[in-house]
């Protein structure tokens, strides 16, 4: 399976991006991650980024903080807009 390029930081706005629909397995693997407490940002970032965490560190901190607060983002508000997009698809 071929994983989608990831920016260094994703869109910032307060609409759904093509990139954030491109990412939302990404963001659900993050949040994941994150609310797993044997799970550190490290094994994270380097088994779903493939990104080594001491080789690069700002860059891993960087992808793994700006990616997980995207997928929070999502998670607490961008659904809505992807919700009511279905509503509208499933009208037509």
């Amino acid at each position: 399976m071929n994983q989608p390029a990831f920016l260094e930081v994703p869109p910032q706005g307060q609409v759904v991006t093509d990139y954030d629909l491109t990412h939302l397995r990404t963001y659900l693997r993050l949040l994941d991650a994150s609310a797993d407490e044997t799970a550190t940002w490290q094994e994270a970032i380097q088994i779903i980024f493939h990104v080594d965490p001491i080789r690069d560190r700002d860059r891993a901190r960087r992808l793994y903080e700006s990616h997980l607060a995207r997928a929070r983002w999502m998670s607490e508000a961008g659904y809505r807009q992807l919700a009511a997009f279905e509503q509208f698809c499933w009208k037509r």
